[in-house]
């Protein structure tokens, strides 16, 4: 079914279709929502799956959209740019507990700040659901983790399989330092990262602890800093030379001891080469910014952590570091990207002779000003006014490109689950 264009040259309905990824079925009576992204996340139409997993939403202005469908309590996404006249959602059943489900890695990246007083942890874990028949796990703690006594959080994301990320909050539970992300996890690999800092004098004992048996274990380092491994801890470093020093520990268990100490001062390096920009490099379909992953790319990189050099493999293989080395180079990462207009990558496809027009080169430049307004604002290079100002300005840059973008298109289809 075609949506009609009205004057102002948007689709003024959305048609679409969800399928119940683990019956294989039309998802029925699904609730789907129309979510205005200018000016916050409003929901602006609503309706419901029909028999056949269909729906129809009206479309009130010429914006960005997300369409969002609940499926047994959890959330599943597609972006809706301007022009967009169908969709395509899929769903999947959901449980509290999902055989399948196994951490794949926790990677942890630690550095000073400039006085010395403080230490900053950027904390990636990454977690596979390989079940099958495919299943999300959802509950009210649907990823458990802890924290270091003390650590203060300063900005967390979630990003889903082939998704983009989104600002996802850590829920305190019971016990001291016991955290649970509230995101489902769904088929593929999610990866939750955290940002920390910790009061520090110059020497600091970590204990981490993990929920379940975890492939990989890394701490990476300035290699100012000194790592002391604690008596039974199973950590290997890394002897290739790079300007970070890192050590793994492979197979670890719930009961194992992690522990190891840290000291020294020193930040990650800024301005070397063939650093990835976060979400390329990293694991399949995680560009930050945009929504898949490309692979890393070397090019000179000023953002904070970024330019650390070569990826890392401690046992002459691709594992794990082919798959993990985008997030753990990437520094800042999927929280700096959350902020980065991670809908640019899902405007209005273009024609076949569309590719590599002023518009597609504008659009790049504009993640990539967005991405660098973002990292400026978190490490306190901009006010408040100034960030309000410099924001508008590029959001008003990013309408006139997605406008040009979408001319000449007659259909638009939004690419790729989202969040």
């Amino acid at each position: 079914m075609m949506a009609a264009f009205s004057s102002f040259g948007y689709a003024d309905s959305i048609t679409g279709v969800v399928t119940n990824k683990t019956t294989n079925k039309p998802a029925v009576g699904d609730d789907v929502v129309l979510i205005r992204l200018q000016q916050g996340m409003q929901e602006a139409t609503h309706t419901k799956t029909d028999a056949k997993g269909h729906f129809i939403l009206d479309v009130p202005d010429n914006g960005i959209h997300l369409v969002r469908v609940t499926h047994d309590k959890a959330n599943y996404f597609r972006p809706a740019p301007p022009g967009t006249q169908s969709v395509e959602v899929d769903v999947y059943n959901a449980a509290p507990k999902v055989k399948g489900v196994s951490s794949e890695a926790d990677v942890m990246r630690l550095q000073t700040d400039e006085s010395g007083k403080a230490l900053h942890v950027v904390e990636n874990f990454f977690v596979k659901n390989e079940s099958s028949p495919p299943l999300t796990q959802f509950s009210d703690r649907p990823f458990e983790f802890y924290l270091p006594s003390g650590a203060v959080v300063e900005g967390s994301a979630a990003l889903s399989p082939g998704g983009m990320p989104v600002q996802a909050s850590p829920v305190p539970l019971g016990e001291p330092n016991h955290y649970a992300f509230i995101f489902p996890i769904r088929p593929g690999e999610t990866r939750f990262q955290i940002t920390y800092k910790l009061p520090y004098d110059g020497n600091l004992k970590f204990s981490p602890r993990v929920m379940m048996p975890t492939d990989t274990i890394a701490v990476m380092m300035p290699k100012s800093m000194t790592f002391k491994s604690g008596p039974s801890a199973p950590y290997t470093p890394v002897t290739e030379e790079t300007t970070a020093q890192t050590y793994v520990a492979r197979g670890v268990s719930p009961s194992q001891a992690l522990d190891f100490t840290v000291s020294g001062i020193g930040q990650m390096p800024r301005d070397t080469s063939a650093a990835a920009t976060p979400g390329e490099g990293g694991p399949a379909n995680a560009d930050a910014a945009a929504q898949t992953d490309a692979g890393s790319t070397a090019a000179n990189d000023k953002r904070p952590g970024g330019g650390l050099g070569t990826p890392l493999d401690p046992e002459g293989t691709n594992d794990p570091w082919a798959k993990y080395k985008g997030w753990i180079l990437g520094g800042l990462g999927l929280v700096l990207a959350v902020g980065a207009g991670a809908m640019l990558k899902n405007g209005p496809v273009p024609t076949s002779n569309a590719a590599g027009t002023g518009s597609d080169t504008v659009l790049a430049v504009m993640k990539e000003e967005l991405f660098v307004l973002e990292t400026d604002k978190l490490q306190g290079r901009l006010t408040e006014n100034e960030y309000v100002e410099q924001k508008a300005a590029l959001e008003v840059v990013l309408r006139r490109a997605l406008t040009r973008s979408e001319q000449g298109s007659t259909k638009v289809d939004a690419a790729g689950p989202i969040i």
